[in-house]
């Protein structure tokens, strides 16, 4: 079955819904969710295509799909899974952090999506975004024991 324009949406939408539902509920989760999102947005697609803000719906459609199963956010140490160094209590601060503080930390310094993108997955406004950044950046260097100089 193919659903007109179905198709389009998907290559554009996939990346930036993945992206933020594994930074809220962690790799595995946050696929599995991406995937089950978009698979109802097909089911339902005509009423998901007339939407202002279809993947911050979605988002919200991934999240509830997972809450049964849902465990603690664990993100893999990048040693382990052969990425490029990072701090190494990073993975375990981030985790730490609130679920919107820690969206809004990765989507928006992890993937450089502004204020605004940010807001539209999470159904906020951007200086409410601004606000999450500021307090989970806040509680990043606090966790890591890191100084903003001055």
């Amino acid at each position: 079955m193919t659903v007109e324009g179905f198709e389009a949406f998907y290559r554009d939408a996939e990346p930036r819904l993945r992206r933020a539902l594994v930074a809220a509920l962690g790799p595995e989760p946050g696929r599995e969710a991406a995937a089950e999102a978009l698979a109802y947005a097909c089911e339902h697609w005509e009423r998901v295509r007339g939407m202002d803000k279809p993947v911050g719906y979605l988002y919200r459609v991934g999240q509830t799909r997972s809450r049964s199963r849902r465990e603690p956010v664990g993100f893999p140490v990048p040693a382990e899974v052969g990425m490029p160094w990072v701090e190494p209590g990073l993975a375990g601060a981030l985790a730490a952090l609130s679920e919107h503080q820690r969206v809004a930390v990765v989507l928006a310094h992890g993937f450089g999506w502004t204020h605004r993108e940010v807001g539209d997955v999470l159904g906020v406004a951007p200086s409410t975004v601004q606000n999450h950044v500021e307090r989970g950046l806040a509680n990043l260097r606090a966790a890591l024991e890191v100084s903003t100089g001055g």
